[in-house]
């Protein structure tokens, strides 16, 4: 069974060398919606794949991160990087170029360790991440799936390269998220949610 939960964000980028000129020489934005399909052959205590309460929790907040907030490549030009980095608290550097595609593939990496980190306590059994849909605009997005997100022939992204600002991390509700998701450290989801 597949399980489908939407969040939104709002975020700014460039996409050097896309075909369009517009994206590719000039900061803009999106309103992404993001869609996270999870996936068990088996139900939890409440009859669940896995409670969307749950989501609200290191899901919602790891994507929240790139809320009003720019992503930046770390092969664009360094002065670019700086001066962003310079001008906005809220800021994510990837080791790939922030594309529709390049989002779904990091989000899944993102996603996948948190529930590898995640100790379940409602009886989920087996639940993965099915796909990763990150629309970029009303009538266009990417889906990214597990071999998309581990493929070397995309580009590859080390966990360890993907950088969010202190800002960022300082809006999580556990300040050592991060380096637990580095360290593939257990987090506990909680038994109750409100």
């Amino acid at each position: 069974m597949i399980i489908r939960k939407l969040f939104k964000f709002e975020n700014a980028h460039i996409v050097r060398g896309c075909s369009t000129i517009k994206c590719s020489q000039n900061i803009h934005g999106h309103s992404y919606k993001v869609e996270v399909l999870l996936e068990s052959h088996y139900l939890d205590n409440g009859q669940m794949v896995y409670d969307f309460g749950l989501t609200k929790l290191y899901i919602k907040e790891i994507i929240d991160g790139f809320d009003h907030a720019i992503t930046l490549w770390s092969g664009d030009k360094q002065k670019y990087i700086e001066d962003m980095k310079r001008h906005s608290s809220r800021w994510i550097e990837l080791p790939v170029s922030p594309s529709a595609e390049q989002f779904s593939r990091v989000l899944f990496l993102l996603i996948e360790r948190i529930l590898e980190c995640t100790t379940m306590v409602n009886g989920e059994k087996e639940v993965k991440l099915n796909s990763i849909i990150v629309h970029e605009t009303d009538t266009g997005y990417a889906q990214g799936f597990r071999e998309d997100a581990h493929s070397q022939f995309m580009g590859e992204i080390k966990f360890k390269d993907i950088i969010f600002s202190q800002e960022i991390q300082n809006s999580w509700s556990d300040k050592n998220f991060w380096s637990k998701l580095l360290n593939r450290e257990k987090i506990i989801n909680p038994k109750t949610v409100l």
